[in-house]
């Protein structure tokens, strides 16, 4: 039996989506799953020391990683929407200067790259666990901070202050889906067993979907925020049909997102995602997927 060494992150949408999987409520499909909870830029960096076999990342970091990595149909984060929001501590204050700093998640973010790609060399960037930077920001020790996961529904709350929301400029800009972040899986593990990964990835996406309250002991154990309705908000946001199958949408945004990376960084490899997605739902060229 082939154990797959498997990194997922503790965002809510991502235990909600892999709940099947964790509590193998779906067929594993002869594969043997270790599996590891990580903060999202942690899971990027044990990408790039090889640590995974499959594993949940940022696209920005996908994009680096395309030489080793490819991008799973199922198990994807993105929409519109979805996307981060660049806060304030304080009222119609926008970057302007070096003499401001904005606190941003890790450096291979796709939330990173959305800042750098629309504020290129603006302010003063500090990279942060990204469960930091609204109390930071809350405490004056930045101007500004890109805000993911469940801070998109507290914000306010806060006392924070909204300067834009980047998803809704990439989405104007470019008329496409958001796409935040994806399931990775070597190439070296080859087309069989990827093929069986992205099945067990699949049906455990849509077991979440059709037992929607079974997951919630699951988010809570490793979410920021513990109210259930801020839970299921996020997962109704992020959790979607392109989860369940990137399609040709989907594969879409993650080219222009290649492309649009390409002009902030050119040494940047276009994404690949695996298969084909066929009219019944399965997967070009995976035999075992039914």
């Amino acid at each position: 039996m082939q154990t797959i060494r498997l990194g997922i992150s503790t965002c809510p949408n991502d235990t909600f989506a892999f709940h099947g999987l964790m509590k193998r409520r779906v067929d594993w499909q002869g594969l043997n799953f270790e599996i590891e909870f990580l903060d999202i830029q942690d899971l990027n960096n044990h990408l790039f020391d090889s640590k995974f076999d499959v594993a949940k990342a940022s696209f920005h970091a996908a994009i680096l990683l395309a030489d080793q990595y490819i991008v799973l149909p199922s198990g994807s984060a993105l929409g519109f929407g979805v996307g981060p929001l660049l806060l304030s501590s304080a009222r119609d204050v926008f970057p302007t200067g070096h003499d401001q700093l904005a606190l941003c998640p890790g450096a291979q973010t796709t939330a990173a790259l959305l800042y750098d790609m629309f504020y290129p060399d603006v302010t003063r960037v500090e990279h942060v666990v990204f469960s930091e930077i609204m109390p930071r920001l809350e405490q004056k020790q930045a101007d500004f901070g890109v805000c993911i996961h469940e801070g998109r529904f507290t914000w306010e709350a806060s006392g924070l202050f909204l300067v834009e929301d980047l998803g809704a400029r990439w989405e104007t800009e470019t008329k496409c889906p958001l796409p935040l972040g994806g399931l990775l899986a070597k190439h070296s593990l080859g087309d069989d067993v990827i093929c069986r990964v992205q099945k067990v990835i699949r049906d455990s996406v849509l077991y979440g979907l059709a037992n929607p309250e079974e997951p919630l002991a699951t988010m809570r154990a490793y979410a920021q925020e513990f109210d259930d309705t801020v839970l299921m908000k996020h997962v109704a946001l992020y959790v979607n049909d392109w989860t369940v199958d990137l399609g040709a949408v989907g594969r879409k945004s993650l080219k222009e997102l290649s492309r649009r990376a390409h002009l902030t960084n050119s040494k940047q490899t276009d994404l690949e995602v695996f298969g084909h997605t066929k009219s019944d739902g399965s997967l070009g060229g995976c035999s075992k997927q039914s």
